[in-house]
């Protein structure tokens, strides 16, 4: 089995788990080139019933429902979740919290500045602290909290039981400025994404020693600096109560107290109902239950849906009978049937009508939806296979699937590293190419799987069998032969043998001499055709010199030819040419005007259809003259050695989940069609990421990852090649498909330590490509955001990239405020 963590206190890079408990455990409810332009347009702004401070009453409780009780409150312990990411973003200092386009912005409630100050020899960062900023017991914010929370996370120390350390094992040394208001970070090597560090940051009394960091700060933070600070946490009743902090420089929080509430997801549309919560994730079924009522009003019209909507006339008719009826027992059994109706009807009502009260805030979730391809072994450890069930993908009909009907933007994700209108957004789904029946076929086909290969009998292991069973039967006649040679007893026998050997044997030293030079001969002319035929090669892949050239200073890559042992001499960075195919050199043209067109190289993509060589499709990613079946002529799954091609599909089995089983079965019947089968097994939610996807139990999966605004950071442990551990078994990171290239490393090594961020952003583009052409997993949409809220309130929804500000949300009719605390300001 494969490892999939890391032992607390190393210094492997991680995203945090509080990321991923948001992007994949909790499992809610995509493509063509791109110009060159950053698509940054196409933001779908936050849901929030956004009102100024003024027109938000003081007072009041608001009850925000979670899935579970978190299970520690230190941010950067490995069982952090979603519920961590929640509450201490209210109480913790975030230095750079996303805005709402998906990028860092200085948080000024705690920052006046922070800027690199020298970049050689050493990067240093100066922070310069706001003067009033301040914990919770008074004292101020400054350069021993830094020094603290940096030697915890630096993986210097095992006492520290850290998740991640990314970043902070790069710096050197932590100062006081010029004033105890500045903060000097020195970095022992580069570090492009410092403004992820110290967010959130923790007070020296919790990251200062491993009990208390370990331990302590699992269940209480005293200490705190946030608009609201921790009043208590009971397990019991499953609830999280912030109240407002008095010690809070900033804008006063508008609410008294804020609860985070315990409610499993199928409970959340009783608890809305209930008016248990006024904040709470919800899935599409939740939204529609809302939407009607709405729609329904007040009118006092009989329901159109719910319990006993679908009843006929006629079967109304018969239970009315069966219940009047002179069958007793089978009266008895209406009757009751139709009590039963009876007062679903009512309660189902009633909850319609409680559910007027709230709004559904829509947005796109900062997390997208793909599709996971395990690499490590069976058919998908062929790339040609991975790259066949992508091309297979129609990816815009999948994204409208689960897009279209909730009123959302359904367009293909088109990036690993970046969201639809992050900075340093673009599609580079070209790398891998379109969505092409034919194509894929064709990979599967130069894969070796065929219509027919699943009644074929493995191939035979013993090379030469035929031969050695022919020298065994020339040996026994020759020992025979020998025998009766012997058994001659008259010296005219022995001879007459004697001379009949010697004509024989200089009749085979002729035919051996004859024989040698015929195969040195052939050898030779087998060396001058090799020898043509690479020079053939040769200049295929040269052709249009002038242009290919500069295309491959531009840093093209060779799809598929990544660390493959005998794949031809190492190319450097510099010399990659696109050509999605295993015999690269021998492509057609007409790839590499797909590689401008993915990279921007105008001079390859001026390349003619009439320079495609024969038989290659541009954008083929199977040989050139690889012929494809017919798609009329698959009929069920193709086959290899006696083997069929069927791919063990795991989704999810939750009640929350029949969006994703939606997209699942979609999927299959889109790989049935070139000839792939899928056997879908549904499995738990809460052992579906656990026991499934981190142990590499599946072919295929659904599951989801977190945005960051920290690509170089948080994506590397995502798709770094695995690694083999000392065990034999592979040390896999993050990167559940176990599928990587050692450039895809370099490309982030670089990226992370390039200070120019236009540079850095050049960078993981190219890195995204590669990824998309390695084929491990393929984005298909950015996830939903539905957020049922109660209509009185403001500031608060479906926040999209953005981080909440606690200190706004509150209730714009001051009757629903109910509290008259603080009303005197």
């Amino acid at each position: 089995m494969s490892h999939v963590g890391v032992p607390r206190g190393t210094v492997r890079k991680r995203r945090s788990l509080a990321l991923l408990t948001a992007g994949v455990l909790t499992i809610p409810a995509l493509a063509g080139c791109s110009s060159d332009s950053e698509e940054t347009s196409r933001v779908v702004p936050q849901d929030i019933a956004p009102a100024a401070r003024d027109r938000v009453a003081d007072g009041s409780t608001v009850n925000w429902a979670v899935d579970a009780m978190p299970t520690t409150l230190n941010a950067f312990q490995a069982d952090a979740d979603s519920a961590t990411t929640k509450i201490t973003g209210a109480l913790l200092p975030t230095l750079f919290p996303m805005d709402a386009a998906g990028h860092p912005k200085l948080n000024p409630d705690y920052l006046e500045s922070a800027k690199i100050i020298e970049r050689e020899p050493k990067q240093v960062v100066l922070y310069k602290l706001n003067q009033q900023a301040v914990w919770s017991d008074g004292r101020e914010i400054g350069a021993p909290d830094f020094v603290a929370q940096w030697r915890a996370l630096s993986g210097k120390d095992s006492a520290f039981w850290t998740a991640r350390n990314a970043g902070y094992e790069r710096i050197e040394k932590i100062e006081r400025g010029s004033d105890d208001l500045q903060v000097r970070v020195t970095f022992a090597k580069p570090y492009a994404d410092w403004r992820s560090l110290f967010s959130p940051l923790y007070p020296k009394e919790i990251t200062g020693s491993p009990d208390t960091f370990n331990d302590g700060a699992r269940t209480a933070l005293k200490n705190t600096a946030g608009p609201f600070q921790l009043k208590g946490v009971d397990k019991a009743k499953g609830t999280v109560t912030l109240v407002r902090s008095p010690r809070w420089w900033g804008e006063k929080a508008k609410l008294d107290s804020l609860v985070f509430r315990v409610v499993a997801p199928k409970d959340r549309t009783k608890a809305l109902a209930d008016g248990t919560v006024h904040v709470t994730d919800i899935d599409a079924a939740t939204a529609n239950r809302i939407a009607l009522a709405l729609r329904d009003g007040s009118g006092g019209q009989p329901l159109t849906h719910g319990p006993g909507a679908d009843l006929t006339p006629a079967a109304a008719l018969r239970s009315w009978a069966l219940a009047h009826g002179s069958d007793e027992k089978q009266a008895e059994i209406a009757q009751a049937a139709r009590e039963a109706n009876r007062k679903a009807v009512v309660a189902y009502g009633a909850e319609q009508k409680a559910l007027r009260g709230y709004a559904v805030r829509k947005s796109l979730e900062p997390a997208y939806t793909q599709l996971a391809l395990n690499g490590e072994s069976g058919p998908l450890a062929d790339d040609r296979v991975r790259r066949a069930v992508a091309r297979a993908l129609d990816r815009q009909e999948l994204a409208e699937t689960v897009l279209k009907p909730l009123g959302l933007p359904a367009k293909p994700l088109g990036s690993h590293l970046a969201l639809a209108g992050q900075p340093g957004y673009k599609d580079g789904s070209g790398a891998l190419g379109d969505q092409n029946t034919k194509e894929a076929q064709a990979l599967l086909a130069d894969a070796g799987w065929t219509q027919g290969g699943a009644a074929e009998k493995p191939k035979d292991t013993k090379a030469g069998s035929e031969a050695e069973k022919k020298d065994a039967e020339k040996k026994e006649g020759e020992e025979k032969e020998e025998g009766a040679e012997k058994a001659g007893t008259t010296e005219k026998a022995e001879k007459s043998e004697k001379a009949g050997k010697a004509d024989a044997d200089e009749k085979k030293t002729d035919k051996t001499e004859a024989e040698e030079e015929a195969e040195k001969k052939k050898a030779e002319e087998k060396a001058d055709k090799d020898a043509d035929e690479d020079a053939e090669k040769a200049d295929r892949a040269a052709v249009g010199s002038d242009e290919s050239a500069a295309s491959r200073a531009e840093g093209l890559y060779i799809v598929g030819q990544d660390d493959k042992p005998g794949a031809g001499p190492a190319r450097s960075a510099a010399t990659h040419v696109l050509a999605p195919s295993r015999d690269a050199a021998a492509q057609s043209i007409a790839l590499l005007r797909q590689a401008g067109a993915v990279s921007g190289d105008s001079a390859a993509a001026k390349v003619t259809a009439q320079d495609k060589q024969p038989g290659g499709a541009a954008g083929a990613y199977a040989p050139v003259g690889t012929a494809a079946p017919a798609p009329a002529s698959v009929k069920g799954p193709l086959g290899k050695d006696g083997k069929t091609l069927t791919l063990r599909f795991v989704l999810p089995s939750g009640p929350g989940s029949q969006s994703l089983r939606g997209v699942g079965d979609r999927i299959a019947a889109m790989l049935e069609k070139i000839g792939i089968g899928t056997e879908i097994t549904k499995v738990p939610d809460e052992s579906y990421f656990k026991d499934h996807i981190a142990s590499g139990d599946y072919d295929l999966a659904l599951y989801s990852w977190p945005a960051t605004a920290y690509p170089a950071t948080d994506g590397r442990p995502i798709y770094a090649k695995p690694e083999p551990a000392t065990d034999g078994s592979l040390l896999v990171e993050q990167n559940y498909t176990r599928v990587g290239t050692d450039h895809i490393d370099q490309l982030f090594d670089q990226a992370v330590a390039e200070l120019d961020e236009k540079a850095s952003r050049e960078l993981m583009k190219q890195a995204d490509a590669r990824i998309w052409a390695a084929a491990g997993s393929i984005p298909l949409f950015q996830r939903p955001q539905l957020v049922a809220v109660d209509k009185k309130l403001s500031n608060v929804g479906a926040f999209g990239f953005a981080a909440p500000r606690y200190q706004d949300i509150g209730f714009t009719d001051r009757q629903a405020a109910g509290s008259p605390a603080d009303r005197k300001k």
